[in-house]
């Protein structure tokens, strides 16, 4: 067990800092080694949200010190991002959440080349209201409990996507995160019971590691690159999922 925990303490090192500097991959990262470690898919994503419940801690409180969030978005992502994750864990209990994968990963594989080709173009960040942000934050939850990762992929590309600031959206996302991750783990639990943290407490360990770095990152890192990157990670993971 004790190899186990130092191997995933690097996996989720090297999650969060991708995760703490683009505003996604955690889950999806995490998730995945662990299912490649025979980790039950139920329980990846269960033990995956209950890792994060400390590695967004973490995360939010750098990027609040580092002043990355934008509070007005923070207070219309998390109060549907928190319904939509109870309802998507529920529904995991009782549903295989492999069967939306294939609908998820097209739809991120299309976002990602989208904001790509906006990375290429003029940049004019404004002040965006937007109606579709509760919308977004309801969808993102529920996917990322359903999947066992998603809500940055999501949410962070969505918005982005849409023309709000990537700095401010990461580290919003980033922050608006550990009510959700703590809803969807709450609800795992109720669901499907306590499980084994054996596999939680590696990527608890390198993912609060690896927090800060991630915010001092995204702090610095000029909008231009930081799109072309998160377009990138979520291209490259969408399509190795999709096809």
């Amino acid at each position: 067990m004790s190899t186990d925990i130092w191997v995933f303490a690097v996996i989720g090192f090297v999650a969060q800092l991708i995760d703490g500097a683009l505003g996604m991959a955690f889950g999806l990262l995490s998730t995945t080694s662990l299912l490649a470690f025979g980790v039950p898919p139920a329980t990846a994503s269960a033990m995956t949200h209950i890792a994060e419940i400390f590695t967004t801690t973490a995360s939010g409180a750098s990027h609040i010190y580092h002043r990355n969030i934008d509070w007005r978005l923070v207070l219309r992502l998390a109060p549907a991002g928190m319904i939509g994750g109870a309802l998507g864990a529920f529904g995991a209990s009782m549903v295989d959440g492999k069967i939306l994968e294939p609908y998820v990963s097209a739809y991120l594989l299309l976002v990602g080349i989208y904001i790509l080709f906006k990375a290429f173009r003029p940049l004019w960040l404004r002040e965006v209201k937007d109606w579709l942000v509760p919308l977004v934050g309801f969808g993102g939850g529920a996917l990322d409990a359903a999947g066992g990762g998603g809500w940055g992929p999501i949410v962070t590309t969505s918005l982005i996507g849409r023309g709000h600031e990537p700095k401010k959206v990461i580290g919003s996302t980033s922050l608006t995160e550990f009510v959700v991750t703590l809803t969807i783990s709450l609800t795992f639990i109720l669901t499907l019971g306590w499980s084994e943290l054996g596999s939680a407490i590696g990527l608890i360990l390198g993912g609060v590691l690896a927090a800060p770095a991630g915010a001092l990152v995204v702090k610095h890192l000029p909008v231009r690159p930081l799109m072309i990157a998160v377009a990138l990670v979520i291209v490259i993971t969408s399509a190795i999922r999709f096809f």
